[in-house]
């Protein structure tokens, strides 16, 4: 069985409530039941948080004995450069996502301090952007 781990930065846990127009109005906790019962042959783990030293941990925790790691570091994305070396270290695989379409909104969301070091980017697909990314580890 795969073992595929969600982690998600600063203010994903606001999903549904947070700027609905741009994110949409479903909680990502709906989101990821569904998930796991469309995907029931993968072992699928999620993690959120808004600090970023946390979510360096938890990459170091999951970066060596997972399959995936489908990873939404939010703003993060474009500030740091921690997390950017975090994956760079890694030997599991990360597809990094964003609900949005970030080259369409503010300039400074252009850029990914991530991406260099990633299987690849989903963008702008809203929430089904996690589920390409999945899909691309099976």
């Amino acid at each position: 069985m795969k073992k595929i781990i969600i982690i998600n930065g600063p203010n994903l846990n606001l999903l549904g409530k947070r700027e609905p127009t741009i994110y949409g109005s479903s909680s990502f906790e709906d989101f990821y039941k569904a998930l796991k019962e469309k995907y029931s042959e993968v072992e699928l783990d999620y993690f959120q948080s808004n600090i970023e030293g946390e979510l360096i941990n938890k990459l170091h925790e999951v970066g060596f004995d997972f399959d995936g790691i489908v990873l939404n570091a939010a703003a993060y994305t474009h500030t740091s450069v921690g997390i950017g070396d975090a994956v760079k270290g890694l030997e599991t695989p990360v597809v990094e996502v964003h609900i949005s379409n970030v080259h369409s909104r503010e300039e400074f969301r252009h850029v990914s301090f991530i991406a260099p070091n990633t299987k690849g980017v989903i963008t702008g697909f809203g929430l089904q952007s996690y589920e390409l990314a999945i899909q691309s580890f099976l």
